[in-house]
């Protein structure tokens, strides 16, 4: 989508290329991110959405562009700089072990400036997370445009999205964020790594740095709560054959903020239900797949 009206929705920061070990001697490279597949998630589901951020103009940020494209983002969005791809080297999928390779890479060059003037007066909600808050000057970029955003009254969604780079220099990053947000989630193993001791302690840290934003907590095919409005829903995911959980939690707040956008008029557990769905959905197929909106409502009505 790159025609002369502006997307409802953008993502902002993190776009990498996943390299996964396939064999001894075999990788597969596969477009990815975090924040990329939300975008896509939301695009897909019907949304006109962008993802903000710099990739390379070497062969595998062209692959990150095609398939930028093929999902229908707005390309307006992607910058392209000459400078080294952002990678992830996943060398094991079960547990994911990975670690990254991007010193000085491609991505650490967005300038918000670059992006297309007036953008951000149609823009209804912008999306951050993962390791695009952790890496610098990124990081730094992204907090500020965040809050540039949420003072411009656009709506902000956060998914700290834990890896293995969060260290506790992070701490300062994750309470802006959550601070700034309008809708956070995270999963149980976020939590566990972000906070430690107990889920319910968790929670209530993460909900302290924000009593106004809603919460929006998973624990995979176990039941999911959200906390808003001072009322807490707790919704169990749609069962399905499970062929891989790989962005199954972006496929989540992704449905979640379709729906918000979609359909506000709904209540809290709709929104929730319909998250849920959309996550399961995802679980159906190999790779980190953006749910149609078929789909979903399938799930829903099943």
């Amino acid at each position: 989508m790159s025609g002369g009206g502006f997307p409802a929705f953008v993502s902002a920061g993190d776009i990498l290329t996943d390299m996964v070990r396939a064999g001894d001697a075999r990788w597969t490279s596969v477009p990815g991110g975090a924040g990329w597949n939300v975008a896509r998630a939301v695009a897909r589901l019907g949304v006109p959405s962008a993802l903000a951020g710099a990739i390379g103009e070497d062969c595998f940020s062209d692959a990150l562009w095609r398939a930028s494209d093929a999902a229908g983002l707005d390309l307006r969005f992607l910058q392209r700089v000459a400078r080294a791809p952002l990678l992830a080297i996943v060398h094991e999928t079960r547990p994911p072990a990975y670690f990254f390779i991007g010193e000085a890479s491609a991505d650490l060059a967005f300038d918000p400036a670059r992006l297309p003037a007036g953008w951000a007066d149609h823009v209804k909600w912008a999306h951050f997370g993962c390791i695009s808050l952790v890496r610098e000057p990124l990081a730094g970029t992204l907090i500020a445009l965040a809050a540039e955003l949420h003072a411009r009254g656009v709506k902000i969604s956060f998914d700290p999205n834990y890896r293995n780079l969060m260290t506790a220099a992070y701490r300062p990053t994750l309470e802006k964020m959550a601070g700034l947000a309008d809708l956070i989630k995270a999963s149980d193993e976020d939590l566990r790594h972000l906070f430690g001791g107990s889920e319910a302690a968790a929670i209530a840290a993460l909900r302290a740095l924000n009593p106004r934003a809603a919460l929006l907590v998973t624990r995979g095919a176990d039941a999911a709560t959200l906390y808003a409005d001072g009322d807490a829903h707790e919704a169990r995911p749609p069962r399905v054959e499970v062929a891989d959980t790989v962005g199954a939690g972006d496929a989540s707040i992704g449905g979640m903020l379709f729906s918000l956008m979609a359909a506000p008029q709904r209540a809290w557990p709709e929104h929730l239900a319909f998250a849920l769905a959309a996550g399961a959905a995802a679980c159906r197929h190999t790779g980190a797949h953006a749910p149609t909106l078929d789909e979903v409502v399938a799930l829903l009505e099943g």
